[in-house]
């Protein structure tokens, strides 16, 4: 009996209760019902706190209510008792067969085994990154691939359809600043004031100069200043864009829409939607600019949109952007940003609200600084960056797989130190190993198993998993829906990477003190293909686990 077939079983009893009037309350009022592990394993397998959630609406004390309904839970097949325990939580422990049917349910479930409807009809835009393509991705946008791909794929997961978006911010004065850090490295000169340094600027400027010459066209350095640094600008640019896309994309990362700013200025869009919110009096004009009415939606302040230069504010564009994603079809609105945009916060829920959409419907995830540390010491300088340490420089020391579980399995507002020894080490202490190890393990459990004659299908027997550790596996096992459906709602990728530590413990136990294949000249009984049975059950739920994160699910190591 899987956790959300028991917490079924228990709503079951209580409509049946309403219909006895032993509970004196609505169908509606009854929830769906949230069952947990027991700190304590020897309170049973499941506890729930529903009797203390409706007795007071019910007009009764939770202990009474509590056991009311635990009179029905000990009737029904497959659960071996229920008790009151405490002030009225209910312990639930199934009958052993009935535990033991998780494993198969699991294996049959496969890759579907956790999957969730909750977002089902849900359009969500989940924009990440989103970095200016002005260097190389660095450790933050790193993070942010991680998460946001993770995050992705549990939205997916429980039925949304996600638009991964990637934001090319290609209309400020940082992409001005490249085009002459590009220009005076190809001329030789120092590089300048807000501009940018590191071999990848040479490497850039080279590669423009070496394609205009390929193709025949004029030597750029023959043109004025101003010309040569739009030539640079343009081509520079694209030759950056092309290598983050090509360093995400190795990364696991790759995204569906690529936006560029530049676009919402050049079509309109941004002039349309402030003219739209002047003739709806969401803007108004003072002192020579015209202001946003944040405040009426819960900002600290009004925002500019207009500046009294007649220039459009950054918000301007925000606000065209957030519509030009409504127009697509999105209904949601995730927004994945650094530390230093807390701000951008109740702004971007002022401008949902002022084209008329439901403010709530956008989140922003704000992240904090990922640092690394090697021999004890920070490591703060990159060779190809110069000013910062990149997601190539990760990658090559510790790898993709170790690299995105790392940066995944903390939650994002957590500052993040990374220890790249630990990280490339083959330990248990190395998480993403523990994690994967685990899971080849139970592949060679499998590849010894088969050698010997033993296979599912021969036969299955749910009450002969009796041992203790098999008890604490399969109750880790039942877990997994909820986890994936709390990450889910909580926007919260790093839950399942501590889950599956979780799995690997308990995994390692059972491991260590059963087996799957028979000693010496035992016989083959159903208790080994039972347990082989529980075995594949582990390893689907660690490949499912992985699978969220990105991370790959190695059958040998």
């Amino acid at each position: 009996m899987t956790p959300e077939e028991l917490s079924a079983t228990i709503r079951t009893c209580l409509l049946e209760g309403i219909d006895d009037s032993d509970f004196q309350l609505s169908p509606f009022d009854v929830p769906e019902v949230r069952v947990e592990r027991p700190r304590q394993r020897e309170h049973g397998d499941w506890a729930t706190n529903v009797a203390m959630q409706l007795a007071k609406k019910a007009g009764s004390n939770p202990r009474d209510f509590a056991a009311t309904l635990v009179e029905r839970l000990a009737a029904v097949e497959g659960i071996d008792s229920a008790e009151v325990a405490g002030p009225g939580f209910i312990n639930i422990r199934l009958a052993a067969d009935a535990a033991g049917l998780l494993a198969k349910g699991i294996v049959d479930y496969g890759k579907d085994y956790g999957r969730g409807e909750s977002l089902t009809s849900h359009t969500v835009n989940l924009e990440f990154v989103s970095a200016n393509p002005t260097g190389p991705v660095h450790l933050g946008g790193a993070r942010w691939a991680a998460v946001g791909d993770s995050l992705a794929r549990l939205l997916e997961f429980h039925g949304a359809t996600v638009i991964r978006e990637y934001y090319f911010n290609d209309h400020g004065v940082q992409i001005d600043n490249f085009a002459r850090s590009l220009v005076a490295a190809i001329l030789g000169e120092d590089t300048p004031e807000d501009g940018y340094g590191g071999d990848y600027i040479q490497e850039i400027a080279n590669q423009v100069l070496i394609q205009a010459m390929e193709v025949g066209e004029r030597d750029p350095l023959e043109l004025p200043r101003e010309e040569l640094q739009e030539f640079f600008r343009a081509r520079g640019v694209h030759l950056m864009f092309d290598q983050i896309k090509e360093q995400l994309h190795d990364f696991g990362v790759d995204f569906d829409v690529y936006f560029h700013e530049d676009s919402l200025h050049k079509s309109g869009k941004v002039e349309k939607a402030v003219k739209e919110l002047k003739e709806s009096g969401a803007l108004y004009e003072a002192d020579g600019a015209w202001w946003l009415r944040s405040t009426d939606h819960g900002d600290d302040k009004d925002r500019v949109v207009i500046k009294s230069d007649g220039h459009p504010a950054y918000i301007a564009g925000d606000i065209a952007y957030i519509r030009d994603k409504h127009e697509r079809g999105a209904d949601r609105f995730i927004y994945l940003l650094g530390a230093d945009h807390h701000g951008y916060i109740a702004r971007l829920k002022a401008a949902a609200a002022a084209l008329g959409y439901d403010p709530d419907a956008v989140e922003v995830i704000i992240g904090q600084l990922v640092n690394l540390v090697k021999d004890g010491q920070p490591v703060r300088m990159s060779k190809r960056a110069g000013t910062v340490v990149t997601l190539l420089d990760l990658v090559e020391v510790v790898g993709v797989d170790a690299a995105r579980y790392a940066l995944a399995r903390s939650s994002a507002d957590s500052t993040l130190d990374i220890d790249l020894d630990l990280l490339a080490s083959a330990t248990k202490e190395n998480p993403v190993f523990y994690v994967q190890y685990a899971h080849a393990r139970t592949a060679g459990v499998a590849r010894n198993a088969a050698e010997y004659g033993i296979h599912r299908e021969d036969g299955f027997d749910p009450s002969a998993l009796t041992h203790e550790t098999e008890s604490v596996l399969l109750g880790v096992l039942g877990e997994f829906p909820r986890v994936v459906a709390q990450a889910v709602e909580f926007r919260e990728q790093h839950r399942v990477a501590r889950y599956l530590e979780d799995v690997a413990a308990a995994f390692n136990q059972w491991y260590d003190r059963t087996r799957v294949t028979p000693q010496g000249d035992e016989e083959i009984t159903d208790l080994h293909r039972t347990r082989l049975w529980l075995n594949d059950a582990a390893g689907q739920v660690l490949r499912n686990g992985l699978h969220l994160l990105g991370v790959s699910a190695p059958e040998r190591m």
